[in-house]
């Protein structure tokens, strides 16, 4: 298993990969041919996907729950 402060690190960069990877997408999305009313619905998508990625993180990686299999 990985210790807690690789856990983080770990995380840290693909959080940050994954946040730029979307914003990037929405903004090229939104100064394109959509515009601003055009690329709204994408950034909606965006901000929630993101707070899960960010939910996600903090839970993993900082309160460190992990995922069970309750198959055995």
């Amino acid at each position: 298993m990985l210790g807690s402060k690789t856990k983080i690190l770990a995380g840290l960069v693909g959080t940050a990969l994954v946040t730029i990877f979307v914003v990037g997408l929405a903004h090229s999305i939104s100064t394109g041919f959509a515009g601003f009313w055009g690329g709204l619905p994408f950034w909606v998508i965006v901000v929630f996907v993101l707070g899960l990625a960010f939910y996600d993180f903090y839970e993993e990686c900082v309160l460190g729950k992990e995922w069970h299999n309750s198959d055995g």
